[in-house]
């Protein structure tokens, strides 16, 4: 008599947020080229933040994952203009 755990189909959504944090991720050490040396690493202290978050809601809420990027490129603009 075998026991075959159920498996679940997994979710894409956590791979596509972890795709747009690395491409974020360049982004923000790109910045080093036209803004400050201090606001490139706020920025990456935000990117830090952000990829705790999404670490976290990997299995929480995988939905939600491809929503870190977007908030990350929106707070780099936000940062960079204010620089």
């Amino acid at each position: 008599m075998t026991t075959d755990p159920v498996r679940q189909k997994a979710s894409p959504w956590p791979f596509v947020g972890m795709a747009g944090m690395a491409a974020a991720f360049f982004l923000f050490a790109a910045s080093v080229l036209f803004v400050p040396w201090w606001t490139v690493v706020l920025l990456l202290a935000v990117w830090v933040v952000l990829m705790v978050v999404a670490c976290a809601w990997w299995t929480l809420h995988p939905t939600w994952v491809p929503w870190v990027p977007v908030l990350a490129l929106a707070l780099w603009w936000v940062l960079v203009l204010a620089a």
